[in-house]
């Protein structure tokens, strides 16, 4: 698929990355956009949750679907059951550096055993028609940063792109992302296929340097998106132009709020619709003044009319307000 120059992707998320939020940040210039990650056990079971999270819409695509899993044929029977959704693409999750994940051979875990992975990666390629890609980290640990190595073996058996964070899994979500390691793996002559660099990509000149001092093939941007989906706009903005732009203000918040909401009711009904809204509603005024009594009607409301009703009022009440330099704090949810 052609995603033009220096293409952005969203992050694939867990409780972050739904359908609601995969639909703003296409508006607001995501290029490319990812499920939450889907445990392989849990489609094979029919778990209702981890089959919702096979529901895409057009307005979505270019859009992959993301599996997790340790074991070789639930992951390959998970992979032909995602395809079956009729995703673009489908992604393999050996990144995720949680401990129940990573613990038992999952998500980064997998860097522990490269065979393993190599196999699993191939049988995957070798069952499903649809591209295949992967997302993983530098390595291990720092005794064990063998990313070049797994990119190489990984291409061997077929992948279409590799998305590496620039940490390892000991490192979890602490200290700078290291993109010196990415920008070795994709200037790698043997390399023929897309690299994208994923970590700490929080604004338009960072993404612009990692384009141009690493050489990367797209870029990933994952917890800076949380309470800010315009971060696209922001980027593209700035990679075009090379001016920075403002942040949204109140009053373009409140309406950015309200299209999320009206999305996240229209997928997953009334009642879920607003319970999962509650951690990005509450993001999108962070810095406010005064604001307790509000953040806790976002929070605890169940009527739709009252949640836009608030929405309103934020508008009305600190619509002048600058919040230029309220920037959300990003959360360890990427994967």
């Amino acid at each position: 698929m052609d995603l033009g120059a220096r293409p952005l992707f969203l992050a694939p998320m867990e409780d972050v990355t739904d359908p609601s939020f995969r639909y703003l940040c296409k508006r607001f210039g995501a290029d490319m956009v990812y499920t939450e990650f889907i445990p392989a056990d849990g489609l094979i079971r029919d778990a209702a949750k981890a089959l919702k999270k096979l529901e895409i819409d057009d307005a979505e695509r270019p859009v992959g679907i993301q599996l997790y899993g340790h074991l070789i044929e639930p992951m390959v029977e998970a992979a032909r059951m995602a395809e079956a959704a009729d995703p673009d693409l489908i992604d393999i999750n050996f990144g995720c550096p949680v401990k129940k994940i990573a613990g038992r051979g999952a998500g980064s875990g997998m860097m522990r055993d490269v065979p393993r992975m190599v196999e699993m990666t191939r049988r995957i390629v070798e069952a499903v028609h649809k591209p295949v890609t992967v997302k993983t980290r530098l390595g291990w640990d720092d005794a064990s940063k063998n990313i070049e190595e797994i990119a190489l073996r990984l291409q061997d058996v077929g992948i279409a792109a590799l998305t590496i964070h620039g940490r390892t899994r000991a490192q979890m979500y602490r200290g700078e992302a290291d993109w010196t390691l990415i920008g070795q793996v994709r200037n790698n002559p043997l390399i023929r296929i897309p690299i994208i660099g994923n970590g700490d990509v929080d604004s338009g000149p960072k993404a612009a340097e990692m384009f141009d001092r690493y050489g990367v093939d797209g870029v990933m941007i994952g917890r800076a998106t949380y309470g800010r989906p315009w971060i696209f706009r922001e980027v593209k903005h700035f990679m075009e132009t090379g001016e920075i732009l403002p942040q949204p203000s109140v009053t373009e918040r409140v309406e950015i709020a309200k299209t999320h909401l009206r999305k996240s009711l229209e997928v997953k009904g009334d009642h879920v619709g607003i319970l999962e809204m509650r951690r990005h509603l509450t993001n999108y005024f962070k810095g406010l003044p005064d604001f307790k009594a509000t953040r806790l009607k976002l929070v605890t409301t169940l009527d739709t009319d009252e949640l836009f009703a608030t929405l309103d009022y934020i508008g009305k009440r600190w619509g002048d307000y600058d919040l230029s330099e309220a920037v959300p704090a990003p959360l360890s949810h990427e994967l």
